[in-house]
């Protein structure tokens, strides 16, 4: 075992440089250095590799290979020297409370439902096991987050120890299973009274330095459900967001946190209602539009229209009215320079023609057939020059 997986808690270790060897790491020149033992954790089974230094250089990577762990730096380290390796506490008491969490969350849903965890993943923001069931139901997830905050009050220990390769003991204790290349005692991390798994990872010594853990919601995947958590400052950051969002609700909706749903729920209502009167008042005003252009003896032959407020709705009530009329449509929709909307529409001749034309323009794409071609704009700056095409 590394010193890291002795003691998860050091935070920092001296120890000899064994090699150090150039390598090109992320297209740069680096030095991948071998050290007789580290604080630094490799990734593997699932948990992410340390950040740190080594010998006061920042380390960018750290790999297992064999027995051995890699440090990769971009500074030259002398082989012999006593080098001292400081872990990133704050990345490493994360990852072990996110890992930690995970070995309690899988055993309780074994022991409950016998939901065997098939995979998992440590995210940056949250993490996620994925259980042999094709569903978990609200109620068991909650049951779930019951039982695994019951047990971190309970105060268990979580330690680490060696068991023998191939015996028989090893064949009762929980795996999915040792890398290719390992030799040598197999590492088993136990929850007093709840779980034995083979693991490699940096863990927490009691299960109440886990503080909290909160599931979040649950994903299918080919059959099996993928569960989101977070867990200890993880858990506590959550709540702080979601308390922040609640200030700022309640200052912007004049209410109290208990009321919020009943008044977003009104707000919506009437944003659906306003939006289907401003839909219609647009189809009206387009129905005017058309109407006075055609009034004009004769109707001059394009008819450019720019709206703020428009929708396709708007668009395509113009279109409507000018069919089969020999007049060109060219209407734009949204801020006045863009992006949006836009319609060309009339005969199908002019159309095919102007429609790919005004859309270089406008820097946008477009597409269509017969008498209308539409698309979207990244920018109406040049509306004036497309317009002018028009007129050509």
């Amino acid at each position: 075992m590394f010193a890291c997986q002795r003691d998860s808690y050091a935070r920092s270790f001296k120890s000899t440089v064994k090699s150090c060897e150039p390598v090109k790491f992320e297209s740069a020149d680096a030095f991948e250095v071998i050290l007789e033992d580290t604080v630094l954790f490799p990734e593997g089974g699932g948990q992410p590799d340390d950040r740190g230094t080594v010998g006061g250089v920042p380390v960018k990577r750290v790999v297992r290979r064999g027995s051995n762990a890699v440090h990769i730096v971009q500074e030259k380290l002398d082989v012999g020297a006593e080098v001292e390796t400081v872990v990133d506490w704050k990345r490493r008491f994360d990852n072990m409370q996110q890992h930690s969490g995970q070995h309690l969350i899988t055993a309780l849903a074994i022991n409950k439902w016998n939901y065997k965890t098939t995979s998992w993943n440590l995210g940056e923001a949250k993490s996620f096991l994925e259980l042999d069931c094709k569903s978990l139901p609200t109620e068991q997830i909650d049951e779930l987050e019951c039982m695994v905050n019951n047990a971190i009050l309970e105060c268990r220990p979580m330690t680490p120890r060696l068991v023998e390769s191939g015996s028989d003991e090893l064949n009762e204790i929980r795996s999915r299973g040792l890398p290719a290349d390992h030799v040598g005692p197999v590492r088993v991390v136990e929850i007093q009274g709840i779980d034995s798994n083979m693991c490699c990872g940096t863990h927490v010594s009691n299960i109440s330095h886990l503080q909290a853990i909160k599931l979040l919601h649950t994903e299918s995947k080919r059959g099996h459900t993928l569960l989101y958590y977070v867990a200890g400052q993880r858990a506590l950051a959550l709540l702080q967001r979601c308390v922040d969002t609640e200030r700022q609700l309640t200052r912007l909706l004049s209410c109290g946190p208990e009321e919020h749903p009943q008044f977003v729920d009104r707000l919506l209502k009437t944003q659906k209602t306003t939006t289907k009167v401003l839909r219609n008042q647009l189809v009206e005003i387009a129905e005017l539009l058309v109407a006075k252009h055609l009034a004009e003896k004769p109707p001059k032959p394009v008819l450019s229209i720019h709206r703020e407020e428009g929708d396709m709705s708007f668009m395509n009530a113009l279109a409507s009215g000018l069919e089969g009329q020999d007049v060109v449509l060219f209407v734009t929709c949204g801020p006045d320079k863009g992006p949006g909307p836009f319609l060309v529409a009339g005969p199908a001749d002019k159309v095919s023609s102007l429609g790919p034309k005004i859309a270089k323009v406008l820097d946008g794409k477009g597409g269509g057939r017969g008498a209308r071609y539409q698309g979207k704009a990244n920018s109406f700056a040049k509306r004036a020059d497309a317009e002018a095409l028009l007129q050509e």
